[in-house]
């Protein structure tokens, strides 16, 4: 008979306090990378009547999470946090071509490169010697920002599920931002979406981390079409 010891599930590596507060860097707005200047076309949307209030900035925001995010650069940053822990340049190249050909609109591809070009720059101005700096930097057209964002989580020494919240996280709080101009809403509501998108982050990330290569997608139709229309919009905060 086997003993209950053998049915418990592995212990999970602790998260160290150093590694936790360089993930809560990578998240904050305050990080240097531009990601405060995007709408990733919500601001489209509320131009269009697709976002009235807090109620469909809220639905707007977790289909984006879960069709998007989830299936598409949440998927990316997970494959390259591990092709990075091997340095295996090859399949972070082919991981990075992969998100500029996925790119539906040029100002999304504008954004994630970028995101990881500044991303590059604020890893070299940190002064720490990492080889695998010179290959991010080296890719073309220009790194991208999940695979640029899975290096630094990588360096924080974190484990992959910490450094995907991470992620999610920063977005989720540049988007809710967005929405409070944008729309515009008060401080409690987005405080509220934010709340939403917490609770539906964990799935999204367990989702993003089983997809295998012929799995991962960037098919958001919608998207696109609102994406595409801020590109010519007459007046915009938010960048395209």
């Amino acid at each position: 008979m086997r003993s209950l010891a053998s049915h418990r599930r592995p212990e999970r590596t602790p998260l160290s306090s150093s590694a936790m507060l360089q993930l809560m860097w990578l998240a904050s707005p305050a990080l240097p990378v531009g990601g405060f200047s995007y709408s990733e076309a919500l601001e489209a949307a509320v131009e269009s009547g697709l976002i009235t209030g807090e109620t469909q900035a809220g639905a707007w925001l977790r289909d984006q999470l879960a069709l998007a995010l989830a299936r598409s650069d949440l998927s990316v940053a997970s494959a390259s946090f591990a092709a990075w822990q091997r340095h295996d340049a090859e399949r972070i190249a082919e991981l990075n071509a992969w998100v500029t050909q996925t790119r539906e609109t040029h100002e999304l591809r504008q954004q994630t490169e970028q995101m990881g070009r500044s991303l590059v720059e604020w890893l070299k101005n940190r002064g720490e010697p990492d080889d695998r700096l010179a290959t991010l930097a080296a890719l073309r057209p220009a790194p991208t920002w999940p695979v640029a964002f899975a290096l630094a989580a990588a360096q924080t020494g974190a484990p992959l599920r910490e450094s995907l919240l991470s992620f999610a996280f920063g977005w989720a709080e540049n988007m809710v931002q967005a929405a409070l101009k944008a729309v515009p809403l008060g401080q409690s509501a987005g405080q509220r979406i934010l709340a939403a998108l917490s609770r539906e982050i964990p799935v999204a990330i367990e989702h993003a981390i089983a997809l295998t290569d012929r799995e991962r997608q960037a098919f958001t139709p919608m998207l696109a079409i609102v994406s595409s229309q801020h590109e010519t919009q007459y007046s915009r905060l938010f960048r395209s």
